[in-house]
């Protein structure tokens, strides 16, 4: 899938986005919204607000799990498109499972899971840069949709980082511990062995006039 792709994918959500509109006026014609209701919105609740910056690998059977909670709502959205905008490549990408219904879900969800790795496995996808992320969500009425009270309002937050481990490498392949190998070779040199007997026999010596 290139670049693009995720936008296709939610374009195709907006390209049907004035029949639920439609729908969504027939629905709540009847509800009256105080002037004074606060615009809906949703609390992310997974990862945690309060955690420190969230890092996720980029490997088979690794999977991400966001969570929310939608707030102050009168009308409850047709449907919620879910995406992560990567400023360091400029690209968008789908988050959600890569079968139907991919990243747009029902708009009561409080919740979504997300594989990049196997969304890397779709011909065409653009690979992920291993940089910052931000969740963006919105409606039926799309990611430009102004501020309106009682009305879910498009939300643009949650930075996470997204990383991929870095391969195994056996002794027998050539891997080597550089700082193992600095530690041995200073302990090998003469005169820091001749500072460490000697701060180790100044210790025994206070240790044992302490004890008489």
């Amino acid at each position: 899938m290139s670049s693009s792709q995720p936008t296709s994918r939610t374009g195709s959500a907006s390209g049907s986005a004035s029949a639920s509109r439609q729908s969504s006026t027939n629905a709540t014609s009847s509800i009256s919204i105080p002037g004074t209701a606060a615009a809906g919105g949703m609390t992310v609740t997974q990862p945690p607000s309060s955690a420190s910056a969230s890092y996720y690998k980029i490997a088979k059977d690794s999977w991400i799990t966001f969570g929310w909670n939608l707030t102050s709502l009168y009308v409850t959205p047709t449907s919620l498109t879910v995406v992560a905008s990567c400023s360091a490549n400029g690209n968008v990408y789908a988050v959600g499972p890569t079968a139907s219904p991919s990243n747009v879900i029902p708009g009561n969800s409080t919740s979504i899971v997300w594989s990049p790795w196997e969304w890397e496995q779709i011909p065409g996808q653009t690979p992920f840069a291993e940089a910052t992320y931000v969740l963006k969500v919105w409606d039926e009425r799309g990611e430009g949709a102004g501020v309106k009270g009682g009305y879910f309002s498009p939300y643009s937050g949650t930075n996470f980082m997204i990383y991929r481990p870095a391969e195994y490498t056996s002794l027998a392949d050539g891997w080597s511990c550089a700082t193992c190998s600095d530690a041995l070779s200073t302990l090998t040199q003469p005169a820091h062995l001749m500072v460490l007997t000697t701060l180790f026999i100044t210790i025994l010596s206070a240790w044992s006039i302490l004890r008489r």
